[in-house]
């Protein structure tokens, strides 16, 4: 199979981490090409790309691109050949890391930079005994890396600051938030306090105080949710009132004297202990296997992000940034394509079909689309005006499924005066129509909540798009009725 995308990943390791990277990028509209001697690389792989198929577009209101190509080779050379980007996410063993890194700048374009996954190494080690330090820098992502976000990029002394920029455009293309980290640190940042928590959990358990059940409630119910919207320090601050951050350093600060963290220390990892641990796993979660257990994890984080998404803290900024960036384009049968996207799992019910509130959300993205199209956009409702929907009708001609690519176009009835008369038709990638949504919206003076004319511009754009549309046949399903 051939491929039109210019640009080129190539996944070195496909583990866990590699597999997301190959999904991130392929997802993404990249061409991907994986190197990995695992016989089952192929397998393993293509089970992590199933279940970002799944859960990524889902966050999204836009499509994604048009998948790219994915590849597996058995020579090294070959997979890098042409790279745009590689990374590298071999096991944490240094001298592992310096051979594997060491080969691919061997056959890696000059200008490619190499990022390693690596949760703990520097890149000045990593970049020790290199024909070329400042190509390799860390790039340490998080798994599941298909959903989550934040990229640590590390550069050394001997990276080009330049070259980090153009790093960090790229990650961002694909819709994660680089974390630039200012000084070379074991671990980089986040893993340092993910660390500080693990050992306080080992304690916890090593004492009989909680099980691994228990802290993960802790965790998931309390700050963990707080920490996706705010992180620490920002949630502190609130914490503080009023007053802010430093009202509530001086409240609370005085309590890190305290004997409450054994954060210096760590229990030995006794067979006994290990045991306890492994045992309180399976009790909590051993009913589900991996997949599943990562399916629930998707499904969860997109129903979290796609929250923050609304508001645009935390990670939903980012969605909304990379979603901006996706623009719907183009035409089918002569009218405007007003939404083009996928449907998540959130929106099936349980007949694994699309819910009906869904036919509503997304015809009022396609009316939202026509209303910028012809002016109404941010700005416009912003001087005080807008259409507001008064009705709709829903004809349903067949089933949509989470997963599913729906493009929808829109129609203009009539569009004179105060009214505007849409016809949507929910299109399917195979062209066939599975729903239509006709709607009624009337334009609204916002200061007084009534009726009222659009501006000029907005009545001549109508006009034009409405003139233009009244020479198309009339559709079928327009005025019916149950039973009609």
């Amino acid at each position: 199979m051939t491929s039109t995308n210019s640009k080129k990943a190539a996944i070195v390791g496909g583990g866990v981490i590699g597999g997301g990277w190959a999904a991130r990028f392929l997802l993404n509209g990249w061409d991907v090409s994986v190197f990995d001697p695992d016989p089952q690389a192929e397998r393993k792989i293509g089970e992590v790309i199933e279940n970002a198929r799944r859960s990524l577009p889902a966050l999204y209101d836009r499509a994604l691109p048009r998948e790219g190509v994915l590849t597996f080779h058995d020579d090294l050379a070959e997979a890098v050949s042409n790279a745009d980007w590689i990374q590298e996410s071999a096991p944490e063993q240094l001298a592992l890391k310096h051979k594997i890194l060491k080969d691919i700048q061997k056959h890696a374009p000059a200008h490619c930079m190499i990022g390693s996954s690596t949760s703990g190494f520097k890149p000045s080690e990593l970049q020790e005994g290199s024909s070329n330090p400042g190509q390799i820098v860390v790039a340490h992502p998080f798994n599941p890396v298909y959903l989550l976000p934040l990229i640590e990029v590390v550069p050394s002394k001997a990276t080009d600051p330049n070259a980090v920029e153009a790093e960090c455009d790229i990650l961002k293309s694909i819709g994660l938030k680089p974390l630039v980290v200012r000084k070379e640190i074991d671990a980089h940042i986040a893993d340092r306090l993910l660390e500080a928590v693990w050992r306080e959990g080992l304690w916890l358990v090593n004492d009989g105080v909680a099980t691994t059940q228990e802290i993960d409630d802790a965790i998931r119910f309390g700050f963990g949710l707080r920490w996706a919207q705010m992180g620490l320090f920002e949630t502190y601050r609130i914490a503080g009132g009023e007053a802010g951050m430093e009202h509530f350093i001086s409240q609370f600060g005085p309590a890190l004297k305290w004997p409450w963290t054994k954060l210096m220390d760590v229990p030995d990892l006794t067979p006994e202990l290990t045991a306890r641990i492994a045992q309180q796993s399976d009790d909590q979660s051993g009913h589900m296997s991996i997949r599943e257990l990562e399916r629930l994890r998707d499904d969860n984080l997109v129903g979290m992000m796609r929250a923050l998404k609304k508001s645009g803290s935390g990670a939903g900024g980012t969605i909304n940034d990379h979603e901006a960036c996706l623009q719907n384009d183009g035409s089918i049968d002569d009218l405007p394509v007003t939404v083009e996207r996928q449907i998540p799992q959130s929106w099936t019910d349980y007949n694994g079909h699309m819910n009906e509130a869904h036919y509503i959300e997304i015809s009022a993205q396609a009316s939202d689309r026509f209303m910028e199209l012809i002016g109404v956009d941010s700005d416009y409702v912003a001087r005080g005006s807008s259409y507001f929907t008064v009705e709709n009708h829903i004809c349903y001609l067949q089933e949509i499924t989470a997963g599913d690519r729906i493009s929808v176009t829109t129609q203009v009835i009539a569009g004179g005066g105060k009214k505007l008369h849409l016809f949507h038709r929910l299109i399917t990638a195979s062209g066939a129509i599975a729903a239509t949504v006709e709607t009624m919206l009337l334009h609204v003076d916002l200061s007084t909540r009534r009726t009222s004319e659009p501006d000029g511009a907005v009545q001549t754009k109508l006009a034009e798009t409405a003139k233009k549309h009244g020479s198309m046949a009339r559709p079928d399903q327009i005025g019916r009725a149950i039973g009609a």
